[in-house]
Parts: structure tokens; C-alpha cells; sequence
């Protein structure tokens, strides 16, 4: 039986071990952890956001400038297929008001325990602690793989496949196995490698002492995000934020995460401007600010004539002097255009996730490393990116599905050669 060694036990990892043993494949899964899925099921703590209900068009240009590479994936497993997928596993899920999709119990562990029951019923081995070296050059057809295990210290495990499935994830929480140590190995053996940049991350800003002390920590909501891009392309995001003591992250942020970085790299900065208060134009703000506030305080009167005050007042006081503060029409434009100066994303071991990684020119459209035939990639560690809201869990678990199949197809066609190479 033709074996597939997959190194990553995360949600792409444990799909294509899911797809290649159910091609009559020998799988197992390799994990420098002690568990797999461990940053899988950090992300549902708060909540599992398996996929999103969005149509489908508009579901593809989340993956921006990739969404032609990724389509096909999601061609083959759909977000549909993946709830369907849930369900048959005993994981029912629930559309919430934003579209995003949920397993009725918001938690990943109970996916995770029926998945892991199902992969060794099939067959599947699992190897915790296997850190992944790369490879021997010993003659064998694509090379002997080098694991260091606690089990012998000093020394490696080493392993021969049939075919790999490389699904090492990208660069962030590398507390939790994904640390971006592969793109080394693999540049070694000339494969094209993006470098790894955050995504989904927070941005550094230079708060004044004063607001820093008394909102960081505190959410920002109700508000609308916008800039412009390098491309000269308009971007704009509602929702809510976080401010803290280096900047400010949440989920407005998260999703103009990727043109946001790309402005900062090409200018050193990037200038959001926030409607503090989107319920209401300009005009009208402006009158109601210019009404008299008697004996009021500023606080007080933009509490009472413009709905502000806490952080969002914190915020409209930042780089204003007081005469400007004064000076209505001013105080008006600034609620619907608030300023705030990012310097530079946070690091990458802070974000959510990474974008960077295998470039799309390095592998075939099965997902297979040309310079290294029968080597696959899949998950985040190719070099796509996509924000929260279950894009990118859809695209890990679709491009896992994909780089299984195709393994195990291409071990198919090559059957001969391999029985051949075994009896050499």
C-alpha cells in the first residue's frame, strides 16, 4: 500500500489525512506538539467560526489578489460541503446574524474529538513530538525525512514515504507549533518562498500618555474605518475595535489588515480616518454642535448634542488644541473623520495569522512542489491570506481536501515506478 507522510496536524493536515486514507492510501500525521490542533482550537475559545454564509462570489474576492488560486479549492469543497462535512461528523452548525457560521456548541473541541475518532478508525498514525528537520539525501526517490522526537534526544527519526503533504501553517502563535522554521528547509531546496508577514494583526500607534492611560484596553464601537490604499483603491470597514497601550487591533482592523500593511511598507505609515458617528451626516452634526452650550461642559455637550463621550471623546481630543475643540464646524469634521496614524503592524507572532509563504509559481494546480515531485503544500503555510469571519479555516480545510486527493492520484500514476524503486 503506497504510504503519504503528512507533517501538520492542523485542520489542512488532518483533511488531506482524511482524504488520501479514503483513497485506500497508508497515512500518517506528523506534529512537533504533544496534541494536534492546537491552534485550531485556540481559535474557537471564543467561539468556533467554522465558515461564512456569504454568496459565493463574494466569498472568493475575500482571498484578494489570490482569489483566483484559491477558487478552485473551494470549487471542490465548498463552505456548504464543509458544514455538510460538520454534520456528518455529529457537529450541527448555525448561521448568525453576520452570516458567519457556528457549531451549535461554539466550541472546536467536540469537532476536533469526533474528527480524531474517525481518522484512527480509518487507519490514520498519528506521531506527536516529531519535529520536522527536513530531508536525508540518501539516494532515495524524493529523500529520507529527519524528525527529532524527546524519545532520542541527540538523535533523529527518520522516515520513508511514498509522497509527502507539507501543512506546517504559516509564522503566527508559534507557542501553539506553527513558527514558520519550514520556509528554511524549503528555500534550501529552492522552492520560491514569500517572506512571512503578519495578518489579521493589530498596528503600533503613538497614543499621548493621557489617552493611553485612560482608554487603553477599551473597545471602540460603532464606528467606520477608511483609507486609502497604495492602489489608490478606496477601503472602508463598520464595526468595533480595541484600543491598546501600543496601538489598536479588532476586528475593523483585522479586515484591512492586508492594504493597510501594504501602505505602511510603501509610506512608513498609514492615516485611518473613523466616522465616530455614523448615524448621522455632517450637516446635521455640525448644527447641533453649534448650538450654544451655556454653562455645559465640552464632555457634556458632545454627550448631549452628538451621542460622544468615553473613549470616542478620548479620541476626537487626540492632537486637537483647545481653540480647535472650540470651533464646531472643525469638531463636526473631525467625528466624521477621525485620524489615526498607524506606524507599523505588530509582530508576527502576535497576529492571528500570517500571509507570505510557498509561492503559487512553486507548485502545480494539485498543490505539488514542481522542483519536488511528490512533495505537496497545503493550508497557510502557501502564500495566501484572507481575514477572520471562517474565510480562512474554509480555505485550510478545502486546500488540505485538495492536497490529500491529488497525493494520493499522483501516487496512483506512479504506482509502477514506486513498487519497482521498493524491489531495487
Amino acid at each position: 500500500m503506497p504510504s503519504i507522510a503528512i507533517i501538520g496536524g492542523g485542520p489542512a493536515g488532518l483533511m488531506a489525512a482524511e482524504s488520501a486514507i479514503a483513497a485506500g492510501m497508508s497515512v500518517d500525521v506528523y506534529d512537533a506538539m504533544p496534541s494536534v490542533g492546537r491552534k485550531f482550537l485556540m481559535a474557537g475559545k471564543g467561539g468556533l467560526n467554522l465558515t461564512h454564509a456569504e454568496a459565493m462570489p463574494a466569498f472568493l474576492l475575500r482571498y484578494g489578489a489570490r482569489h483566483h488560486q484559491v477558487a478552485p479549492w473551494l470549487a471542490s469543497f465548498s463552505p456548504d460541503d464543509l458544514r455538510a462535512w460538520a454534520h456528518a461528523l455529529g457537529i450541527d452548525t448555525f448561521v448568525g446574524s453576520s452570516q458567519r457560521v457556528f457549531p451549535k456548541e461554539m466550541k472546536a473541541a467536540p469537532l476536533l474529538r469526533a474528527w480524531l475518532r474517525q481518522l484512527r478508525a480509518a487507519g490514520v498514525g498519528f506521531h506527536m513530538r516529531h519535529r520536522w528537520l527536513g530531508w536525508c539525501d540518501d539516494g532515495e526517490r524524493h529523500g529520507t525525512l529527519r524528525f527529532s522526537t524527546i524519545s532520542n534526544p541527540g538523535g533523529e527519526h527518520r522516515v520513508r514515504a511514498d509522497a509527502v503533504i507539507l501543512a506546517l501553517g504559516g509564522g503566527s502563535w508559534p507557542q501553539l507549533g506553527s513558527d514558520g522554521a519550514w520556509t528554511s528547509l524549503l528555500a534550501a531546496r529552492g522552492i520560491n518562498i514569500a517572506p512571512l508577514q503578519p495578518a489579521n494583526c493589530g498596528f503600533d500607534c503613538a497614543w499621548s500618555e493621557h489617552f493611553r492611560e485612560r482608554h487603553a484596553g477599551q473597545p471602540l464601537k460603532s464606528v467606520v474605518a477608511s483609507f486609502t490604499g497604495v492602489d489608490g483603491r478606496e477601503h472602508a470597514q463598520a464595526g468595533e475595535c480595541i484600543i491598546t497601550t501600543n496601538g489598536i487591533e479588532g476586528g475593523v482592523i483585522y479586515a484591512l489588515s492586508a492594504p493597510l500593511r501594504d501602505a505602511i511598507a510603501a509610506n512608513d505609515s498609514a492615516t485611518l480616518h473613523f466616522d465616530l458617528a455614523p448615524g448621522r451626516d455632517l450637516q446635521r452634526l455640525t448644527h447641533d454642535l453649534a448650538e450654544s452650550r451655556g454653562k455645559r461642559s465640552l464632555a457634556n455637550h458632545l454627550q448631549n448634542k452628538a451621542g460622544i463621550s468615553g473613549v470616542k471623546a478620548g479620541l476626537l481630543r487626540e492632537g486637537l488644541s483647545t481653540e480647535e475643540l472650540g470651533e464646531s464646524a472643525r469638531l463636526a469634521g473631525r467625528l466624521k473623520a477621525c485620524p489615526v496614524t498607524l506606524t507599523a503592524p505588530r509582530p508576527l507572532s502576535e497576529a492571528i495569522s500570517s500571509a507570505g509563504g510557498v509561492s503559487f509559481s512553486a507548485v502545480d494546480e494539485s498543490l505539488m512542489l514542481r522542483a519536488l515531485p511528490g512533495v505537496f503544500c497545503a493550508g497557510e503555510m502557501l502564500d495566501w491570506e484572507a481575514p477572520t469571519g471562517g474565510y480562512l479555516l474554509t480555505a485550510c480545510f478545502a486546500s488540505g481536501r485538495l492536497a490529500g486527493s491529488a497525493a494520493a492520484k499522483w501516487l496512483g500514476s506512479e504506482g509502477l515506478s514506486i513498487q519497482g524503486s521498493r524491489r531495487r
